[in-house]
């Protein structure tokens, strides 16, 4: 029902939501195969994983960022080269997105490309970060610095996954997801925050949403796979919740981030004018909701202007923001790190978050 196919400028690749993980990668895996899991999952799910894990090649992983780095990956693409994994072998990756990253890079870069194939197990990767063909890894302290576009061919979505995960998580991948429904239509922001309860409960609503979430963002990545135009408004409360992120060494979680970044980026966009305060406050008591329980008061002003200026999408010394005229019009706007900016983020911090 909620199958598709997304068109890629590499290749083609299909999403397909699937009702058991170990039926669909034994009839998927084929000789030279290489499975790269989370060590999570396979402590989770050994009903799944001690059998398949014991006729297959396969990396565990732990899934934290300084895995997603130069120096995290060399032993991975050690042990393929030296384990006789060939070019027209096969990846699976199984878990988030930083299972995700890691293998997706390094299927981008071993032998000038090799085929992947993808199991998310999130909530922020079944309804975001599977489809889209970005691949990123850190530098040193640095958030998805490195990277590419290299999607899997094939990518399956199992809802049971997300049985496990805390609400916290849950609350992150709503959080990520939110922003698309923002970006795409009034309509479909309020439909997405009526759900909103039900969907922390109710599979069927979750599955709604993920199915439209990655719905709106095939439209657009379809158009500008390569993030040159279009697709840059999914960078929309991104800027703010990399920087929250950083400075919190992730204690929160990455669509928990985003969630306080678009209040910021509504918050701005009030500020010059392109949102009623209204439209910000309708928002807002979502966006509250999804952040509840979490607090940035160790956060400082000075250390968030300077993890902002490092942005990977600032052009010279200008912040390149993605801001907010309205539901549906989500757009990117050039701004100074002024005198002005810094009073504003400072009413912001001052007000909002203490």
């Amino acid at each position: 029902m909620y199958n598709f196919v997304v068109k890629s400028r590499v290749n083609d690749y299909s999403v397909s939501f699937i009702d058991s993980t170990y039926e669909t990668l034994k009839a998927e895996i084929k000789i030279g195969d290489y499975i790269i899991i989370d060590n999570n999952i396979i402590k989770l799910y050994p009903n799944i994983f001690d059998k398949i894990l014991t006729e297959t090649k396969f990396i565990a992983i732990n899934a934290t960022e300084p895995q997603k780095s130069y120096e995290g990956i060399i032993p991975i693409i050690r042990q393929l080269i030296e384990t006789g994994f060939k070019k027209n072998n096969r990846l699976i990756a199984i878990g988030g997105g930083i299972t995700q990253d890691v293998t997706a890079f390094i299927s981008s870069i071993l032998y000038r490309g090799v085929p992947w194939i993808f199991f998310p197990t999130t909530l922020l990767a079944q309804g975001d970060s599977c489809i889209g063909s970005k691949t990123s890894i850190n530098f040193g302290d640095f958030k998805n610095q490195v990277g590419g576009f290299y999607p899997p061919s094939s990518i399956y979505i199992d809802l049971n996954f997300l049985d496990t995960l805390k609400e916290m998580d849950l609350k992150s991948g709503l959080g990520e997801m939110c922003h698309y429904f923002i970006v795409s239509s009034e309509e479909d922001f309020r439909w997405y925050k009526k759900e909103y309860p039900k969907a922390l409960r109710e599979k069927e609503i979750l599955t709604q949403m993920i199915s439209r979430s990655l719905a709106i963002k095939k439209s657009y990545i379809e158009i500008d796979e390569y993030d040159q135009k279009e697709r840059q408004v999914f960078n929309y409360g991104h800027s703010f919740g990399h920087a929250i992120e950083s400075l919190t060494q992730y204690r929160i979680p990455h669509g928990i981030a985003v969630s306080y970044g678009m209040d910021m980026a509504n918050y701005i966009s009030v500020k010059l004018g392109f949102i009623h305060k209204e439209i910000r406050q309708e928002i807002k008591e979502l966006l509250e909701q999804i952040w509840a329980g979490t607090s940035l008061t160790d956060i400082s002003l000075e250390k968030f202007k300077s993890a902002l200026s490092k942005d990977k999408k600032n052009v010279g010394n200008e912040l390149r923001l993605i801001l907010n005229k309205g539901y549906g019009k989500i757009f990117k706007e050039a701004l100074q790190m002024d005198e002005k900016f810094t009073l504003w983020m400072d009413e912001y911090f001052t007000n909002v978050l203490k």
